[in-house]
């Protein structure tokens, strides 16, 4: 079976371990191509990576014929633009996450590709992590019982001082991520949980920025409810005084615990006592979801990340936002 043959767009700093060297590695699966705006920067990557061709120019990497499927590492704010013109081209699209500004926009890329008769994946690459795959594993196995309700608290702590307009890296620029940390960090948790428990059928939060170390929010809350049933809070601060990364799913019989972000175990808790499951991240965090797009492409599996997937959890942060 022909490998699939993938171009990057944005070969930032993302692509340099989670993602980049995952499309090398995966089986049936070569990176043929990248691009950066920079020319100096993508000849730079394409050298160390061994990496055939780069262009400086998108739409020239995404009309050459020698490329299957493009990833869209950019920042939020040109997904869109970048997964129409890979549909127009009759190419698969692979999208960084958030996937898009909006929900709406994300309903645009799913019905462009859907046209064209491509497939659209989002990297929310935890429903693949073994990690997590664990979570899943211990929910349907009932080792807690009946999930009634899950906390989500997420803390960092601030710059040392505010930050200029200068100096404001794209995440924190809500015109190119949609947000400030809570775009670019919740995402990865509530798509998780969209993975473990199906959609969100109703959300709602505030949003605030209480330290004025940027223009974008830096702490929000939330409450929302599962289609199953399942009741959710959540919390993110980030002017915290000390950093604290965990969700608990609580049940009738136990809860779960773990972290999405730091190297912590799971923890299973019940009336017989605490397990842990120390599971390592791969060194590159993205090869599996990768191999399941890959697989996917090959007609041999199905990739756990879609573009209606990702939706949902677009969705589910504009109602917390409001």
């Amino acid at each position: 079976m022909e490998p699939v043959r993938w171009g990057i767009i944005g070969c930032g700093d993302v692509t340099e371990v989670k993602s980049g060297p995952g499309f090398q590695k995966a089986d049936g699966s070569r990176l043929v191509a990248v691009m950066r705006r920079n020319a100096d920067l993508a000849r730079d990557y394409a050298l160390r990576h061994q990496v055939p061709r780069w262009y400086s120019d998108a739409a020239r990497l995404i009309a050459d014929p020698e490329v299957d499927a493009v990833y869209i590492a950019t920042p939020p704010a040109s997904h869109k633009e970048y997964a129409l013109q890979a549909a127009r081209a009759g190419k698969t699209a692979y999208v960084e996450k958030p996937m898009a500004l909006s929900s709406s926009d994300c309903q645009e890329m799913i019905a462009a590709c859907k046209s064209a008769g491509v497939p659209l994946f989002v990297a929310y690459y935890r429903r693949a992590l073994p990690r997590f795959l664990k979570v899943k594993e211990l929910l349907e196995s009932g080792a807690a019982g009946e999930i009634r309700y899950v906390t989500i608290e997420l803390t960092q702590r601030p710059p040392e001082r505010p930050l200029s307009p200068d100096e404001l890296p794209w995440r924190l620029r809500p015109e190119l991520s949609g947000g400030g940390h809570f775009m670019d960090l919740a995402c990865h948790t509530l798509d998780l949980l969209d993975y473990l428990f199906g959609p969100i059928a109703a959300a709602g939060g505030a949003a605030s920025n209480q330290g004025g170390y940027y223009p974008a929010e830096d702490i929000v809350s939330s409450s929302f409810r599962f289609q199953a049933g399942i009741h959710g809070t959540g919390l993110w601060c980030f002017t915290s005084y000390a950093a604290l990364d965990r969700v608990e799913l609580t049940g009738t019989k136990g809860k779960i615990r773990f972290a999405s972000y730091a190297n912590d175990p799971v923890i299973l808790t019940t009336d017989a006592g605490s397990q842990e499951f120390s599971i390592e991240h791969p060194e590159h965090v993205q090869q599996p979801l990768i191999q399941q797009i890959v697989n996917q492409l090959h007609g041999t599996g199905q990739c756990a990340s879609s573009g209606e997937s990702a939706a949902r959890t677009t969705w589910v942060m504009e109602q917390i936002l409001g």
